[in-house]
């Protein structure tokens, strides 16, 4: 564990710039909002450089200092915002005191190790910032549909209602359209029935081409493996294309020769193109799973005469489960959240979910859009946190962490 660090105060110099480089990127957010970008970072600038300059030379009591920033940028955000923007000026407030007092002080090095140049602080900070950023873009459109899918009206904006926090500006009537819609109903289920049936397939045959191409002796596993998990590497729209012609005399034939029903044809083809999309991530799954596996434990339940059968289901499905679980989660999310393949090889009675969204998109702008969105990452938020607690069972299961 680091070493706490004495607190030792930086000079001025240091902490005006980089407390009003943050305050300019705030500013260039709220200049933007009200069409004056370049205003808005000069203003943020200057405004958090000279609040930081009169804590640390004049006022010097960082209590006081926190609420005259937090009821001051309180007042700014419902001036330029309401009460949105009070509440965004009220967090911004505190961070910026904090902030000043956090470089001001030194306290950014109190949980590092004392040997570190300022290059590797600057580094170990820069780096998370870098992180953060990232984190904030990938998450950023998630948060800003999943309250417009509360929205009142008919809109894909937030209206002045929303903005005010008002009860009239949000409703549950999208979520009752999913659920009262005979299409999106219909689609709901199609989706249900194809993706564990999909997920099912995967789990299936990709767990055992994980544990035949973990075997050292298998010729070629290399190559046979390049060519199992190549459907998440090929574009999708190629792997569709392909699909379209190999699973439609796959259809003709059963249709013609076997005399099976279009519809049952139809889902037959789309699940089997969706076990192919998942595959893959079984396979990726399972064989990392096997990097930890004690092949003495098969070894020895053959020794005690186990057949091979018995020996998989008791001593080594067990220990692969995991990672099984895992793969058969991440088949089951890309048969779900598909709608490029079943377009190619689907039918409109197999239409699903994510196919009724797109038909939703391109032929009526319907706002249940938003509701069915924000329903699909839920489902997918749960199944991701399952699979990281998945994941952590694995590791302790192999000894690589505490338990």
């Amino acid at each position: 564990m680091a070493a706490l660090t004495p607190i030792s105060r930086k000079p001025l110099s240091l902490v005006l710039p980089t407390v009003a480089a943050s305050g300019g990127l705030l500013g260039l957010f709220v200049g933007t909002a009200n069409n004056s970008g370049l205003l808005g970072i000069v203003i943020g600038a200057a405004l958090v450089a000279a609040l930081a300059a009169f804590y640390i030379q004049v006022l010097k009591n960082e209590q006081l200092a926190k609420w005259i920033s937090i009821l001051g940028f309180l007042v700014l955000g419902f001036v330029f915002g309401g009460i949105p923007g009070a509440i965004i000026g009220a967090l911004a407030g505190w961070f910026y005191h904090w902030f000043t007092y956090w470089l001001y002080e030194g306290r950014y090095r109190q949980r590092l190790l004392p040997y570190l140049t300022p290059g590797q602080v600057l580094w170990h900070y820069s780096f998370r910032v870098i992180c953060g950023a990232i984190f904030v873009f990938l998450i950023t459109p998630i948060l800003v549909v999943m309250p417009l899918s509360f929205n009142s009206q008919d809109f894909f904006t937030f209206t002045p209602e929303m903005l005010r926090f008002e009860a009239e500006g949000y409703s549950l009537k999208h979520y009752r359209d999913f659920f009262t819609n005979n299409e999106w109903q219909r689609s709901f289920k199609n989706s249900l029935i194809i993706a564990p049936i999909a997920t099912v397939i995967s789990v299936s045959l990709g767990t055992l081409a994980a544990i035949g191409l973990s075997q050292s002796h298998v010729p070629g596993r290399r190559a046979i493996m390049a060519i199992m998990i190549s459907p998440m590497i090929v574009p999708l729209i190629i792997s569709a294309t392909g699909m379209f012609f190999f699973y439609s005399d796959i259809g003709n034939w059963l249709e013609g020769t076997l005399g099976l029903p279009k519809t049952f044809v139809g889902y037959v083809k789309v699940i089997l193109a969706h076990a192919v999309l998942g595959i893959p991530f079984v396979i990726i799954t399972v064989t990392a799973t096997l990097v930890g596996f004690d092949r003495s434990l098969t070894r020895a339940a053959a020794n005690m005469g186990a057949d091979p059968v018995t020996t998989f289901f008791r001593v080594q499905m067990p220990l692969i489960l995991p990672g099984v679980i895992s793969g058969g989660l991440f088949a089951f999310i890309t048969s779900f959240d598909e709608v490029v393949v079943v377009l190619f090889v689907g039918s409109a009675s197999q239409k699903t979910l994510p196919w009724q969204m797109f038909t939703g998109l391109r032929e009526q702008i319907s706002p249940t859009i938003l509701a069915v969105a924000t329903i699909l990452v839920v489902i997918s938020i749960a199944l991701l946190t399952t699979v990281e607690l998945l994941r952590r069972r694995s590791e302790r299961l192999r000894g690589m962490s505490p338990g």
